[in-house]
């Protein structure tokens, strides 16, 4: 089952996906985001990984325009410790290097400290690493 949450003009701007076969749940964001949306969307990933069971999250952000430094001190103050409480153990993130988003996912993967995170530029190299937590599968 794949989850839309929209924006107040009707666009899609996160799917959040419950991947069985991996056992982690798949985030998807695009457009600019405001800092509602990135308030509204973790809170929703967060609750699928809690009703999932999981302790992984696969979060690609190469589809948004800018950045998302507006909601930086929240996500690392305020979600951050509900996130890892919740569950959270091994955050993989896609993101665009040399864009604003890219470096704010940057900054997020050098700051938080309550879970592993990685931040990738390909999505398949960020599925091996995610996968050996997920299904316990070592990487080569």
């Amino acid at each position: 089952m794949i989850q839309e949450l929209t924006n107040p003009f009707g666009r899609v701007y996160l799917t959040i996906e419950t991947n069985r076969a991996n056992k982690w749940i798949h985030v998807r964001w695009m457009g600019y985001l405001t800092e509602d949306n990135v308030k509204n969307g973790v809170n929703a990933y967060t609750q699928a990984l809690v009703d999932a069971g999981y302790n992984c999250v696969l979060n690609d952000t190469s589809l948004i325009i800018g950045g998302w430094d507006h909601s930086l001190d929240w996500v690392l103050n305020e979600w951050s410790p509900r996130a890892a409480n919740a569950g959270l153990k091994h955050f993989a993130m896609i993101a665009t290097p040399e864009t604003f988003g890219g470096s704010t996912a940057d900054t997020f993967h050098k700051t938080a400290k309550l879970f592993e995170t990685k931040v990738f530029d390909d999505k398949s190299d960020a599925e091996v690493w995610l996968r050996q937590f997920s299904l316990g599968k070592q990487t080569s």
